[in-house]
Order: C-alpha cells, then sequence, then structure tokens
C-alpha cells in the first residue's frame, strides 16, 4: 500500500513541477547579496503524510536557506514552552497587511502583530534564549527535531544577512525600547539571522509541515516536538498570516495553512493529513516563491486540498465531509 500511494502522490507531483518549470517571472531576493547570486532555476516538491509517507519531485533535495519559514516553527516551541498568553503578552495573532520587514507595532503597547513577520519573529526568538551560542544550538535542535534529521547554517549567507542587517536591528531596540525583546539586541539578532540562515530542502519542510499536521509528533522519526495545542495555534497563525501580506489571496486561492521564505521555500499543512514542502528561488512582489505558489496552487485546485473547500463530499445522511482527493494514504487521517 505505501509504495502505491507513493507512486500517485510522486506522479501528480511530477506533473505540476514541470508546469511551473514554465514560469520565468519573478526576481531573486537582492536585498540579501548571497542570495542575488544563487541558481533561480532549481524547482522542487515533496509531500509527507502524517504516518510517513513520501513523495517527491525536480529538485527536493537541493539545499536553499530556510529564512521565514523557519519563523512559524520556532514560534509553535515557544508556544509550546512559554504557554500561548506568555507569548501573547510579547507578540500577537493578527494578520498586519504590511510587507515582512515593516515596522509593523501596536500603538501604544509596541507589540509585533504576529510571529510570521520579521518584528514578531524577532520578538518570537529572543523569548527563547539567553546567549547567542546558546540560543542557536537551540534554534537549531528545534528546526532538526522538526525535520528529522541534523541541520547546518549556510554561513555565508549568514554573513551576508548580518551585513545587511540595519532594518531587524532597528526593529529589535524598537522592541527592546517597549519590553518586548527577551534579550540584548545583539543576542537577539545573531540567533534569528543565524535561524535564517540554516540550510534545508524541500523534503525537510514537508516534514516540518507533517509534524505540524500530526499533532506536533514527528511522522518520519516518531518523536513528539510540541504539544498538540501548540501545533493547532502555529497552524491556525499559518492559515492567517504565513504568506506576508497576500496572505487572504493564498487564503481564497490555495487554502492550505502555510508559510514562505525569500530563500524560495514554502511549508504547507492539511492539519491531520500531511505537510507539503515547495521551492524555487525566483519570488514576487510579496517575497514568496512564483513557483512554489504555482505548484502548489495547481495542486490544491486539481486534488481538492482547499481547507474550505469539501461542501460538494459532504455526507448526505450525516454530513461528514469525505476525505481529501487522495494525495496521502486514505487511511492516515491522524487521529490525535
Amino acid at each position: 500500500m505505501p509504495e502505491r500511494v507513493e507512486a500517485r502522490i510522486a506522479a501528480a507531483l511530477e506533473r505540476v513541477v514541470d508546469d511551473a518549470r514554465a514560469d520565468a517571472t519573478g526576481e531573486l531576493a537582492a536585498y540579501i547579496p548571497e542570495l542575488a547570486t544563487v541558481d533561480p532555476e532549481p524547482t522542487g516538491i515533496a509531500a509527507v503524510g502524517v504516518r510517513g509517507v513520501i513523495a517527491e519531485a525536480g529538485d527536493s533535495r537541493t539545499p536553499f536557506t530556510i529564512q521565514s519559514v523557519s519563523k512559524a516553527f520556532v514560534a509553535a516551541v515557544a508556544y509550546d514552552r512559554l504557554g500561548l498568553a506568555a507569548v501573547v503578552e510579547h507578540v500577537g495573532l493578527e494578520p498586519s497587511g504590511e510587507a515582512f520587514d515593516a515596522i509593523s507595532l501596536e500603538g501604544g503597547r509596541g507589540r509585533p502583530m504576529n510571529p510570521l513577520i520579521n518584528a514578531g519573529a524577532i520578538a518570537t526568538t529572543s523569548l527563547l534564549i539567553d546567549d547567542a551560542a546558546a540560543g542557536t544550538a537551540d534554534v537549531l535542535g528545534i528546526l532538526g527535531a522538526f525535520a528529522g534529521r541534523p541541520l547546518e547554517i549556510d554561513v555565508a549567507v549568514r554573513d551576508s544577512e548580518l551585513g545587511t542587517a540595519d532594518r531587524n536591528i532597528a526593529l529589535a531596540h524598537l522592541l527592546h525600547a517597549a519590553g518586548h525583546l527577551g534579550s540584548d539586541v545583539d543576542t537577539a539578532i545573531r540567533v534569528y539571522v543565524d535561524q535564517c540562515s540554516v540550510l534545508v530542502t524541500a523534503v525537510d519542510l514537508a516534514v516540518m509541515g507533517a509534524t505540524l499536521a500530526a499533532g506536533g509528533v514527528n511522522p518520519v522519526t516518531g518523536r513528539r516536538v510540541v504539544g498538540e495545542d501548540a501545533a493547532r495555534w502555529t497552524i491556525a497563525v499559518m492559515a492567517s498570516c504565513g504568506m506576508y501580506d497576500a496572505s487572504g489571496e493564498w487564503l481564497v486561492r490555495v487554502g492550505l495553512p502555510a508559510k514562505s521564505g525569500v530563500g524560495g521555500g514554502i511549508a504547507a499543512v492539511d492539519p491531520g493529513w500531511f505537510g507539503i514542502g515547495a521551492f524555487s528561488p525566483r519570488l514576487d512582489s510579496a517575497g514568496n516563491s512564483v513557483r512554489a505558489i504555482r505548484m502548489l496552487r495547481d495542486l490544491s485546485e486539481r486534488y481538492g486540498l482547499h481547507m474550505l473547500g469539501h461542501f460538494g463530499d459532504l455526507d448526505p445522511q450525516f454530513g461528514a465531509p469525505e476525505p481529501p482527493a487522495v494525495l496521502v494514504d486514505p487511511t492516515a487521517r491522524a487521529t490525535s
């Protein structure tokens, strides 16, 4: 059964990769000098079910830096360790409607709008750390636990980002002045930049998404990474805030909670079913991967994956929806 499911999913993924390769629009993230030099052509996708079925297509094993995709998973651990109420004291839960690097702080409180924009992510990361070395090790452990393997930092990208971090440093100073930074500014920025510079693949992002989809249990390692509440809260924030200032259109057109990054990656989640990781470096004006969006949009439209789109599948007697079209083992719905 797993082999048949895997082959069926892989065939679907191959089709959307082939279609996406024809789209050459978008630009590299040139504001980070090291990212301005990457090959723009790699395009890959992977899907991981909540029972560990893995399928992939294209350049799914090509490494790239995780960038803002990391924000969702660090936020999940902050919710898990500190509790939702403690984190929300410093970082809100509302969409900002602004660019990811905007100075988007609540009037009067100076609190970032959510943990998936830069200001909110810097604050969230700072709540987990005491010093830079230990903080970086902790973040690497967090992301590695979600991915199910040890991860490492791209030092060249890290150094490039540190050299162009003026705006993030300014945000950190504003957060510190408002009492929403859990460490000193230099430590917060160093660990945050390290976090964004971690190397992953589309397969890694799919495993990470599947870990949230499975209620916080990594389906590859079997290890619980975060509790069910933290996983649910994180998925909810991803649904409303995960695609920068294009989150509303994403939710309408694709309908899967997701988090993007300017490295070209997107991690998407269908709770109880699977995670998807998609990657290609060219970005649209909001900072989201053009081809990754196209791949995920095509999958959603072709296979009925929109989380709000199963009205036609309602059982006439009980009103219970049938599962989404098979992109995962049909027996794999998580019961947690």
